[in-house]
């Protein structure tokens, strides 16, 4: 089975997918990560020198690389992978995929941002109403992708042991 959780920035997409690879005793890979490595350089600066286009094409590309892998594993995507290039129909196309929308609220979302707001360039420069405006505007959009997901799972109010313990349920 591989295990594909996706969200928006800083729904514990990551974070989350470790601990659960880890119970399972499956791997875990982060999209971003398998992209920094395949490309040589860093999601920020395939953006910066290469465009948002090619980004996009090469997450597709990498997105099924590693759908098409015969082992079993727990994948974290960005935010914006279900968006593109019919990801989200590729997803749901394999049969031993179960997708997961780890659904976290604005306010949630904005609280686990201000301290990481440096690391993620989208949201760098914005101030407290800007960053609430943005991901609501962002949220909307992206909406309609992520609720296509096999299931979902609010994440608001829970530690991420907790929400690990709600996927295993959801998983078994």
């Amino acid at each position: 089975m591989k295990i594909v959780l996706l969200g928006y920035m800083a729904s514990g997409k990551s974070t989350i997918g470790r601990i659960l690879a880890e119970k399972l005793q499956i791997s875990f890979i982060d999209l971003d990560a398998y992209i920094e490595e395949k490309e040589k350089m860093s999601v920020s600066d395939v953006f910066k020198e290469k465009g948002e286009i090619y980004f996009r094409k090469q997450e597709h590309v990498y997105l099924k690389e590693l759908l098409d892998k015969k082992e079993d594993f727990v994948l974290s995507l960005g935010g914006g992978t279900p968006c593109y290039a019919g990801n989200m129909n590729v997803l749901l196309s394999y049969d031993d995929v179960t997708s997961i929308y780890l659904k976290t609220s604005i306010q949630t979302i904005m609280e686990r941002l201000v301290n990481e707001k440096s690391q993620r360039p989208l949201v760098a420069r914005l101030n407290e109403d800007e960053l609430a405006e943005f991901i609501a505007k962002h949220l909307f959009e992206r909406s309609y992708y992520y609720n296509q997901a096999t299931h979902k799972l609010v994440v608001d109010n829970k530690d991420v042991n907790e929400t690990v313990e709600d996927l295993q349920v959801i998983l078994s």
